[in-house]
């Protein structure tokens, strides 16, 4: 059956798809890889001030796109109706190849790592199999398990992954306040507080631009603060999208944003600076926790992660495979891909093959360099989208919108200005991470044609088959 997917999506779904999609366990880490760039205070609380406003930008002007094509498979559909088929197949080539499936199975071996702090048996030195070159741990197990799992959820039908996802991003908010409470009140020590902002305005001295240093320690940020374009995947089953669509974009994404920033507060009121660079062996926020409660610091945020990563996943998986589904409609991805389950209105073959494709980057631990490369593949793309305004108002003059980019056309032109000089920097000064990035984008192009080709040869087989009527 190839029936289109149902509107059963409300505002409080929607808002908790973005929400619950940007929360995974960026937040509980990157700071510390932030610190060591940036070596100041003030620039650490600046590169998450940045992020979120060129997040909050990206969510303003890609609710116009949202509202004017409500449909499944959101940027990959805006990336080919504003520049053509193979731009579109670029975008959906690297998303099912590295972005989204690498995610899903970084954050399920992350998942897999916290759960090992409290049962050993999932460490990743617990081998099930290990000969010469295989090598299979308990924990890559229990990632591929999760990944399992959590599609087969997703199989049963929309309304048990949202169930899910409603459940577990409420959990993690909730969770991450009580960090800031606890750091802001219990954990507050005014001393360390005195000391990390005593010289606050105080810059260190640096060999290289400071807004070169700004553009690359933005990587960690806008990383941890991704994944809320995951709601324009699921964009036709939203009900009323001229209206829930940049509620839940705007709402979704400034709760996140907001809670980050105060998150950092958090950090710098219970550790010294040096301690946030320099953690020992802990992530940042289980540094702060053990401070605060000691040992049983480190079990509440594996705790806390473990919620925060599973949420991620769910979300992830959930929309991810509506990419693939509008793909296959298209005949630009496998055709048994665009097909609806009857029963439960989901695109069934869609979620397994990006379970499946996910589960084996978990084997083939290349997961980790994946995500390196896909950051600025991701950027990339966002920023030709939020370009692709400008060409999609003149292409498509006859649509109007209850919804329109504010202080056009300087909001997107400012995006995509510190977009791309964020791109540009990191070609620069991270070369073995942005070009092989790049060079996966590019791959796609002889793909595109390949798979045209044999398409075209397929269907000219299947019209000669057909017999002639008179």
């Amino acid at each position: 059956m190839t029936a289109g997917l149902k509107k059963t999506l409300g505002l409080f779904d929607a808002i908790a798809i973005v929400s619950g999609t940007m929360i995974g366990s960026g937040i509980f880490i990157v700071s510390t890889d932030i610190a060591q760039q940036v070596n100041s205070t003030l620039l650490l609380l600046l590169v998450w001030l940045i992020a979120g406003v060129m997040t909050i930008f990206a969510v303003l002007s890609y609710s116009e796109l949202a509202v004017s094509i409500p449909e499944t498979g959101g940027q990959y559909v805006y990336l080919k109706k504003i520049y053509g088929k193979l731009v579109g197949f670029l975008y959906g080539w690297t998303f099912f190849l590295v972005i989204q499936t690498g995610i899903i199975a970084a954050v399920s071996v992350a998942f897999a790592k916290f759960l090992a702090i409290i049962v050993p048996f999932f460490d990743s030195t617990n081998y099930i199999i290990n000969s010469g070159f295989l090598k299979f741990s308990t924990q890559q197990c229990l990632a591929i398990f999760i990944i399992a799992f959590i599609t087969m959820i997703n199989t049963k039908g929309t309304k048990f992954g949202v169930m899910i996802q409603n459940t577990f991003t409420v959990a993690k908010i909730i969770a991450l306040l009580g960090i800031i409470v606890c750091g802001l009140t219990i954990g507050l020590k005014p001393e360390i507080l005195h000391f990390n902002f005593s010289n606050f305005w105080s810059l260190p001295h640096l060999d290289t631009n400071i807004f070169s240093i700004i553009a690359v320690a933005l990587v960690g940020a806008l990383f941890s603060a991704d994944s809320w374009n995951n709601l324009t995947f699921i964009a036709s089953e939203i009900k009323k999208p001229e209206k829930n669509l940049p509620l839940a974009f705007i709402f979704g994404t400034g709760t996140v944003i907001l809670l980050y920033i105060l998150t950092n507060l958090a950090y710098l009121s219970v550790l010294y600076f040096n301690q946030i660079k320099t953690p020992g062996e802990d992530i940042v926020a289980a540094a702060m926790m053990a401070t605060i409660f000691g040992s049983a610091g480190k079990v509440i945020i594996s705790l806390i992660i473990l919620v925060s990563a599973f949420g991620c996943l769910n979300g992830n998986i959930l929309a991810g495979a509506r990419v693939l589904y509008a793909m296959a409609k298209d005949g630009l991805f496998f055709k048994k891909l665009s097909i609806i389950d009857e029963k439960t209105d989901v695109p069934l073959n869609a979620l397994i093959v990006q379970g499946t494709w996910a589960s084996l980057l978990v084997l083939s631990g290349s997961y980790s360099q994946l995500l390196d490369y896909i950051i600025f593949a991701a950027l990339l793309f966002y920023v030709i989208t939020v370009a692709g305004i400008f060409i999609f108002r003149r292409k498509y003059p006859e649509v109007i919108t209850a919804y329109r980019v504010p202080f056009y056309p300087y909001l997107p032109i400012a995006y995509c200005l510190m977009g791309s000089f964020v791109l540009f920097n990191l070609l620069i000064f991270k070369p073995a991470y942005t070009w092989p990035g790049l060079i996966i984008v590019l791959s796609g192009i002889p793909v595109y044609y390949i798979w045209g080709y044999f398409s075209k040869k397929s269907s000219a087989a299947s019209l000669e088959e057909v017999p002639e009527t008179t």
